[in-house]
């Protein structure tokens, strides 16, 4: 479950009030609605103890909650609360539409905005003047953005099990997670990596991937060593199963050295990977015979004795490896916050508020300004088209029609608005 595609929804931000004072001896009360709350955020914040995006995929929209409208007595809607979402360290966050890269969350509690609230409209207390005391007009609220995003976590698996053919890898997986990895008893059953979530708790989950079984000269090529030793590189730490029933007259201790010079010869950096020693198959009677002699080679070192097939000590195996994980992550989260970077001051780039271009069907304005300023327009008022009206004239629309030698009767689009052009009012 490193992958999940989602629909994100802002809240919408709540509507204007159009009021005026209504109290006895006031027989002229000025306007008194209140403004509208502001529409929630959806959220996205890198969590450290998750590894996959199960969740998600059991949930694919997520909506932020609205606000409120606003009220007589000059009251303010409230805001509505933001959505938050948990994800993985080392997210992905990509429009799925255009494919453009939203985010990279690669630290803990970074966090990106996928979908941004609606602002909440002006009530029309806000527009009163000297030369307009009696405003009945009022903005909607904005709607909130709403988009299809894709989630991609960049780590295959954050524990890859390893040993050689047969010692119980996917069997163990399938004991753990929901996988389903084909199981036989010849060797070189896996022959692909196989992918299975430990889940723990909520939120507390990790990706375990089970590695086809390495061999003598696997650092070489022999089977497919490079394809899966290349799997092992991108894992955070390795549990390392040994078969202890002996099977094929092998030594447990020896297939262990040996499987370890693999990895060395193959890259050394991955013989410095956390390893927890698994010793499975303590169901088998021939494999009890072994359990004291391999406890003994390893001496103070804490080894795991397991069966895949009954379970157990399967947990405890599980629940360290999560310990471990939490341990990894907090130590690289030190050494990251122990590195400061200074970035360049970059001066800022010149605000664009609009673009106009003309086409056969008239003149198209485009923009987040002039967009919001007509989805927040009420077109059934007439004060609230000359509000619009002014808002266009303030940012420079009007004037840069003129320039651009806009004629009355002209069409003039905004987002999906279409509107008649007059030199004093747009109809």
């Amino acid at each position: 479950m490193d992958t999940a595609r989602i629909q994100v929804k802002a809240g919408n931000g709540g509507n204007g009030c159009i009021s005026f004072r209504r109290e006895k001896y006031v027989p002229r009360g000025g306007p008194d609605g209140g403004d509208g709350g502001n529409g929630g955020n959806v959220i996205l914040i890198a969590t450290l103890g998750m590894s996959t995006l199960i969740d998600l995929r059991h949930n694919p929209r997520q909506i932020a909650e609205n606000g409120s409208h606003g009220s007589g007595k000059q009251r303010d809607g409230a805001d509505g609360n933001d959505k938050i979402i948990k994800v993985p360290v080392g997210t992905i966050i990509k429009d799925f539409e255009t494919d453009e890269l939203l985010a990279d969350l690669t630290e803990p509690d970074e966090s990106v905005i996928a979908a941004r609230g609606g602002i909440g409209g002006k009530g029309n207390s806000r527009f009163k003047s000297s030369t307009f005391q009696v405003p009945r007009v009022a903005e909607k609220g904005e709607p909130g953005e709403e988009r299809e995003i894709s989630l991609e976590v960049k780590l295959i698996a954050d524990v890859g099990l390893v040993g050689y053919p047969n010692a119980g890898k996917s069997t163990l997986l399938a004991r753990t997670s929901a996988a389903t990895p084909k199981i036989a008893s010849y060797p070189f059953t896996t022959l692909i990596p196989n992918l299975g979530v430990v889940r723990i708790d909520q939120e507390q989950n990790f990706v375990l991937a089970d590695i086809p079984g390495l061999i003598e000269g696997a650092h070489k090529g022999a089977g497919l060593g490079h394809q899966f030793l290349r799997h092992i590189e991108r894992t955070k730490m390795l549990i390392h199963v040994i078969d202890l029933s002996a099977a094929d007259g092998r030594d447990p201790i020896k297939d262990y050295e040996q499987l370890n010079l693999e990895l060395g010869h193959y890259n050394t950096l991955l013989t410095e990977l956390p390893q927890i020693i698994a010793l499975n198959k303590i169901d088998i009677p021939e494999a009890k015979d072994n359990v004291e002699r391999v406890q003994e080679y390893f001496g103070k070192r804490k080894v795991f004795p397991i069966s895949g097939i009954t379970g157990e000590g399967v947990n405890s195996l599980m629940q360290q490896a999560y310990r471990s994980l939490q341990y990894l992550d907090a130590k690289a989260r030190e050494q990251s916050e122990s590195t400061i970077t200074i970035e360049p001051e970059l001066p800022p780039e010149p605000r664009v508020r609009f673009e106009l271009h003309q086409t056969d069907a008239g003149f198209v304005v485009s923009g987040d300004e002039p967009k919001r300023a007509v989805v927040m327009t009420d077109f059934e008022n007439e004060q609230a088209l000359m509000l619009l009206f002014r808002k266009l004239k303030k940012m420079g629309v009007i004037n840069a029609l003129a320039r651009a030698g806009v004629k009355e009767g002209d069409t003039i689009h905004i987002d999906d608005f279409e509107f008649t052009y007059s030199p004093k009012v747009i109809r």
